[in-house]
């Protein structure tokens, strides 16, 4: 005799399940239960039905609030009779063999898999006709939904009082996943999140969320679906959605349900070999601003377990919420973007405001300078500075851009020399998202934060043979492309490029292209150390008292003639950037009016380019001397150093002996009264 569970969930009758000769039936809020019962007071594996010599038999699996029969506990198997009320949690099943006996009342309401209108969710079950609970129907669509009811609020207090319950363990649910959606930070944990819900709140046991490709620009406007995440619990793997039915709802975008889809090929029921993928189906969209930007695909394969349209309400509001998330994490990633470009722009700001403009010098060499930057800045051929180090290349860069055409545009400045080569290549050129290890987000490259104005790259001879290349590519013109990217992408940039390398030399030795030593050395800047213009020194020492006196407060008045000379007698290896950094400690440091050579902090350090056989070096301070005074000092310590020994003195000197006795005669050398002769 045919046996049924008659299930109540709160005050409303459900569903009804038919119980098989020889088969268990196995009752619990997990979803690979026979009955899944969606109750928090329902364990995961809460009872089992079984048959024991043709009698039906309850056992609860040791569950956490225990089985009731009519309000009795069980607490071993108990033989079941028609007309028995099984309780769990909230939940009613009640054990029947002839469904008359259970609803004389053809009024009766229960959800049935039979078709439903849209303006109506429960469907009389017709006592007589038993074919209901056979999965033999044809293939019909059986809910279409623009808005999930949980989404938004019902002015009917009957309905909303009646299904409460589920409705509010649902609306949990949601809130739930909000929150968790609104911690991640990429799409795929997004989607994997969304699938966590839905498995663990729905009758599904295989889905995907699939989302539009993106364009050129980062939209998502293409008509190609991107599996982003996808998981099943079947004997199957996840099966994409069939074309059918995601071009249906992506060109409607309504949700659909559709059951005892087995035979229906165009719904994706069956695969390529005939094996049966799914026997109800439901397809979310995920819409944003009238445009449907993907698709939840959801699916059972279980015929004991159709979806039913609470999954469907359910997913849709899953869906939006994505949706949401989706929104808002673009929105994030394009504030990031946003931000690190008002960064880089409030460095530039910074280092524009903070850099006099003016050239200080009045020395003939600094007025060649002057000369070359007035004849350079109107045109836009590439310019390259030359010199040592700190003798202000990157100030005679600004001023050629402020000079220019371009002045309105902006200036970027990059060290090549402070970078590896892989970040040097992001920096200048940018990179995708996900490019490499730690990049989160899309960075725009110097040459895209240029455009229209002037690209200073400082220290152009520490890039590497790589980087030469695609750099070279770029200033002939030709587009490139993003780190990780594919989009070309063409700016309208001027190229300073400044060095204190002997470029000539690294071409000669294959460290620098020749091809990009000819592009870049157009028109050539040199800009001459501070030690070959001495007059220039007094000027500039000046002009950084001054500066530091404002920004520190202090009133010292000038310096002393002593520190004045001493100034002027260093060799100043460090050039414009250490006489800056020195007047700014003297300043700080100065116990007086005026800045004396005690406060002077000078470094013993050679000079690039230079030996210390340019003069007479006394202490820490050059003297400067003729030649003829040179060689008198050079021969005289010479002979000490062989102990007066004339014809050796003479072999060191590269000397004849005779040569060298005329020039101890008319420079008046004379040995010291120690040696003996």
């Amino acid at each position: 005799m045919t046996s049924y569970l008659v299930i109540r969930e709160g005050s409303k009758w459900t569903d009804v399940f038919r119980l098989v000769e020889g088969e268990s039936v196995t009752i619990g809020r997990a979803p690979t239960n026979a009955i899944v019962v969606k109750d928090e007071r329902c364990s995961r594996n809460h009872a089992e039905i079984f048959q024991v010599q043709h009698q039906w038999t309850l056992r609860d699996l040791d569950s956490r609030n225990g089985t009731q029969v009519d309000g009795e506990p069980v607490s071993s198997d108990y033989s079941l009779e028609p007309g028995d009320i099984i309780r769990i949690g909230n939940s009613h099943l009640a054990f029947v063999d002839n469904l008359s006996h259970a609803f004389p009342d053809p009024s009766s309401v229960l959800r049935s898999s039979r078709p439903v209108d849209d303006d109506d969710d429960q469907v009389l079950i017709d006592e007589d006709d038993e074919s209901v609970f056979e999965p033999v129907e044809p293939t019909q669509i059986t809910h279409r939904r623009g808005q999930s009811r949980f989404l938004k609020a019902t002015d009917d207090d009957e309905e909303e009082e009646t299904s409460a319950p589920k409705v509010g363990r649902a609306a949990t649910k949601l809130c739930r996943l909000a929150f968790e959606l609104a911690k991640t930070t990429n799409v795929v944990s997004l989607a994997n999140s969304a699938l966590g819900a839905l498995f663990e709140s729905t009758q599904i046991d295989a889905g995907g969320l699939l989302l539009r490709g993106r364009d050129a620009r980062g939209g998502r406007t293409l008509d190609t679906l991107e599996v982003i995440a996808s998981r099943s619990e079947s004997a199957h793997r996840y099966h994409r959605v069939s074309q059918f039915l995601a071009s249906t709802v992506m060109r409607d975008g309504q949700g659909v349900l559709a059951r005892n889809v087995m035979d229906d090929s165009q719904l994706g029921a069956r695969d390529s070999s005939g094996d049966i993928l799914a026997t109800s189906v439901i397809c979310a969209p995920i819409r944003q601003d009238g445009t449907v930007l993907g698709i939840l695909h959801l699916y059972s394969t279980d015929a004991a377990r159709p979806l039913d349209p609470d999954d469907l309400e359910f997913s849709l509001a899953v869906a939006d919420t994505v949706s949401m998330t989706l929104q808002n994490l673009d929105r994030r990633q394009e504030l990031a973007e946003n931000l690190n470009l008002m960064r880089d722009e409030n460095v530039q700001l910074r280092e524009q405001l903070g850099v006099q403009s003016e050239i200080v010098g009045s020395s003939e060499a600094m007025d060649r300078v002057t000369q070359q930057i007035a004849r350079a800045a109107p045109t836009s051929a590439t310019v390259l500075i030359r010199g040592e180090s700190g003798v202000g290349k990157e100030l005679v860069a600004r001023a050629v851009h402020f000079s220019s055409p371009r002045k309105k545009g902006p200036f970027v400045c990059l060290n090549c020399a402070a970078l590896s080569e892989t970040l040097l290549e992001s920096e200048l050129f940018g990179h995708e998202k996900g490019a490499f290890t730690g990049a989160t987000h899309r960075k725009i490259g110097k040459f895209e934060q240029a455009n229209k104005g002037t690209l200073m790259l400082d220290e152009i001879g520490e890039m590497s043979p790589t980087i030469q290349a695609k750099f070279l590519r770029v200033l002939e013109g030709h587009p490139f492309e993003r780190v990780g990217g594919s989009e070309a992408i063409k700016a309208d940039v001027r190229v300073i490029a400044a060095t204190n390398r002997d470029l000539e030399k690294e071409v000669a030795e294959g460290r620098f292209r020749r091809d990009l030593y000819f592009r870049l050395h157009v028109l050539e800047i040199v800009v001459p150390s501070l030690r070959k213009r001495p007059e220039d020194v007094p000027e500039l020492a000046k002009y950084f008292l001054h500066r530091y006196n404002a920004e520190t407060g202090r009133k010292i008045r000038d310096f002393t003639p002593r520190a004045l000379e001493e100034l002027q007698q260093y060799r100043w290896p460090g050039n414009v950037r250490e006489m800056k950094n020195v007047i700014e400690r003297a300043v700080v440091l100065a116990r007086g009016e005026y800045i004396d050579h005690d406060d002077l902090i000078l470094s013993t350090l050679k000079t690039a380019g230079d030996t210390e056989t340019g003069g007479s070096v006394s202490g820490d301070s050059f003297v400067p001397c003729s030649l003829a005074e040179m060689e008198q000092q050079h021969i005289q310590a010479t002979l000490e150093s062989t102990g007066w020994n004339k014809s050796r003195s003479a072999s060191i000197l590269g000397i004849e002996r005779s040569t060298l006795d005329r020039k101890i005669q008319r420079y008046g050398l004379k040995p010291p009264h120690a040696v003996k002769r």
